[in-house]
């Protein structure tokens, strides 16, 4: 299939050793219904098959592109992929995950009907280790401060992604994606959720962010506060802080004590003193 010369989205894919799940990944692009549209891959430093793989898609479709880079982490890989990319809108994708054959059209359809809108994601269904719908929080930019709650492949703008500067390098182990919209959605940028399962997210044993042990998970968080300080200060303070945890605690505290955990845990007990015979036999 010819180059075609009138790109609108570019999906970027960055890619480190996952020939195992590369191919379904660009299946799903491939299968779109929308069809204006180039998917660059930015192979960042694999030693498995995901190049011979990805080449023989290329040859397939010339709408695929592929590029070699030496391992310097995701972000600079997904940054790389919109710099060499043509279109005026970007859809991340990881590439172990894959998008349903109408997300591209839909998402763009409703773009052009809502120009004011910076970032349109979707329902998600969980595949791989575990498969159910993935319950997402609904989206607001100061519970985002807290808690990410919108995955990584959603369709934005190229030009207010250069704006803010892409990924942040420095999110090296995990969250870059969460650090991401931080920047990007900030200012009052309008967000739109396509009520409609869309995205399939891959969950595998060893998962980049489901191996994040506390002291990681902790050092990560400080480094997305380091990066947003003067966006976490303009919507918290200190006191507030202080009153939520309080707040918090107090209602744990008041379930630890309510008659329907005491019951739950007396029902609960028979079960649980002949698991731990079985399981230390």
């Amino acid at each position: 299939m010819s180059i075609n010369n009138n790109i609108i989205i570019s999906v970027i894919i960055p890619a480190y050793n996952y020939g195992n799940f590369i191919g379904e990944c660009l299946d799903s692009v491939l299968s779109q219904t929308f069809k204006n549209w180039e998917c660059i891959v930015v192979d960042n430093g694999s030693t498995d098959s995901t190049s011979s793989i990805v080449k023989n898609y290329v040859n397939k479709d010339s709408r695929i592109k592929y590029h070699y880079t030496d391992q310097k982490g995701v972000s600079l890989a997904r940054n790389l992929g919109v710099e060499l990319s043509e279109g005026s809108y970007i859809l991340p994708l990881d590439a172990d995950d894959k998008i349903a054959e109408s997300f591209l059209e839909k998402a763009i359809e409703i773009m052009n009907k809502n120009p004011q809108l910076s970032l349109i994601y979707c329902d998600a269904v969980l595949f791989g280790n575990v498969n159910k719908k993935w319950i997402l929080p609904t989206f607001d930019f100061k519970n985002m401060l807290i808690e990410n709650s919108i995955f990584c492949s959603a369709l934005i703008k190229k030009n207010e992604f250069l704006a803010v500067h892409g990924y942040n390098v420095n999110m090296v182990e995990g969250f870059e994606d969460w650090d991401f919209w931080i920047r990007y959605l900030n200012n009052n940028k309008k967000v739109y959720k396509i009520n409609e399962p869309l995205f399939y997210y891959r969950i595998k044993q060893n998962s980049r962010n489901s191996v994040l042990d506390s002291e990681k998970q902790l050092r990560l968080r400080n480094q997305i506060f380091l990066n947003h300080v003067d966006i976490y200060n303009q919507y918290f303070s200190i006191p507030e802080l202080i009153y939520e945890n309080y707040f918090l605690q107090s209602k744990y505290n008041t379930l630890l004590n309510s008659l329907t955990y005491k019951i739950g845990k007396l029902l609960a007990f028979p079960y649980n003193f002949i698991k731990r015979i079985i399981c230390n036999k």
